[in-house]
């Protein structure tokens, strides 16, 4: 397959201009960019879609730049908003910054030694947009955007109805105008991004061609959604992160098993490297032999995003969790006294976020103690004891899916 025909394949393709599929399929070496504005000091699941298609591109012999937006970061993109972005402040954005450079590394390969002419490219807009003269600018630029083309956005559509400040409104603009920078600065001929992000790509494409008579092209990607139509990417405890810190490799692991049985062919294909061919035999899977599938699935995202090493600690923390074997040193835990309360435990471990939530659960019938899924706990004043221990720890189950092991000091 062409680099093209690769990311139909997986799933990677929702709308391109007409060009896309012969450029991309082409001999000639593209140079494309995915933008990221720096929200968080993590990227998420979402995050990683396209960069497994930059990847894909980039394995095929494309050039991606990876745009880290400095300056697009302190406007805020209102597309399909309901609610104008809270301002970062420029520390924010700087700390943000150096957290998502250092998991690009994981999927991109930015070393020009091995990855020659198509080694990635890392460009901050904030080098151009934060010094931008404001009047050459609206000469130069501005002129060649219509008002009335830019409120017939979807995107922006429902932010009319609430109100869109003129901040925001410049996003779409400073968006067209990193696509005119790239192009005139590294040759950049495509921008890629997630659906919602049409508007804003074709965008540059009109200002490219207005400016200098440039060719460029646009390609978007689906937007995350699982078998029920809801958006994927979440957890309890809020989207889910790359960063160990904001979510352990444990914890992604986990997401990744605990996913819908009909959406484990199309996260295959998005969120691993493994051959076609592979994919399609996991996917003829049926029944209860799913459950490889998904821990297929599991290890290898977790090995994208963590490292193999880590992978292969979630997957024995999970199946000494889950299905015996395993290592139970791998298993997530704390660190406690015993005898202790079960609440203080339950709360400790972040299983529950009071002390009252752990009473629900309890009187609920959704707290459990022990290897194997364990025994049910019956009252609030439960005292977990040295004699629980079991393998060196306690097991503290809520609901099926969840469990955290208390080891003593």
């Amino acid at each position: 397959m062409n680099a093209f025909e690769v990311l139909q394949a997986r799933g990677l393709v929702q709308q391109y201009t007409a060009e896309v599929p012969e450029i991309l399929a082409g001999d000639t070496p593209v140079t494309f960019y995915v933008g990221f504005d720096p929200t968080a000091d993590s990227l998420h699941v979402g995050h990683l879609l396209p960069l497994m298609a930059m990847a894909h591109l980039q394995r095929a012999g494309h050039r991606p730049i990876a745009l880290l937006g400095g300056g697009t970061a302190m406007v805020g993109d209102p597309s399909f908003k309901d609610e104008m972005r809270a301002m970062l402040s420029t520390e924010q954005i700087d700390s943000n910054l150096q957290g998502m450079r250092k998991q690009m590394d994981l999927v991109l390969d930015f070393d020009e030694q091995t990855a020659g002419a198509k080694a990635a490219m890392l460009v901050n807009n904030a080098d151009w947009l934060c010094s931008l003269n404001y009047m050459h600018f609206l000469r130069h630029v501005a002129r060649h955007f219509s008002v009335n083309n830019m409120l017939t956005k979807a995107s922006v559509k429902l932010r009319l109805e609430k109100g869109l400040s003129l901040l925001e409104f410049n996003y779409q603009v400073l968006q067209a105008y990193d696509f005119l920078e790239l192009h005139e600065r590294h040759g950049c001929m495509l921008q890629m991004g997630g659906d919602d992000q049409w508007g804003n790509i074709t965008a540059g494409i009109d200002l490219i061609r207005r400016v200098n008579g440039g060719e460029a092209h646009a390609l978007t990607f689906p937007l995350l959604t699982t078998a029920e139509g809801k958006k994927m990417g979440k957890t309890a405890k809020g989207a889910v992160w790359l960063s160990a810190d904001r979510l352990s490799p444990y914890e992604y692991f986990q997401y990744w098993v605990n996913v819908d049985d009909r959406d484990v062919g199309k996260l295959l294909r998005i969120f691993t490297f493994l051959p076609m061919d592979r994919i399609e035999a996991l996917e003829a899977l049926q029944g209860a032999d799913v459950r490889e599938a998904k821990r297929v699935l599991a290890f290898e995202a977790t090995a994208i995003a963590h490292g193999k090493e880590e992978a292969t600690k979630a997957m024995q923390g999970a199946q000494a969790a889950f299905s015996g074997g395993g290592a139970v040193d791998a298993m997530p835990s704390i660190t406690a006294q015993l005898p202790a309360l079960v609440v203080d435990l339950l709360v400790q471990a972040e299983l529950c976020k009071s002390k009252g939530e752990a009473r629900r659960q309890i009187q609920q019938g959704a707290i459990k103690l022990g290897m194997d899924r364990g025994r049910p706990v019956t009252s609030h004043e439960l005292m977990v004891t040295s004699e629980d221990i079991e393998d060196g720890g306690v097991v503290i189950w809520r609901g099926k899916k969840k469990s955290v092991r208390v080891v003593t000091p």
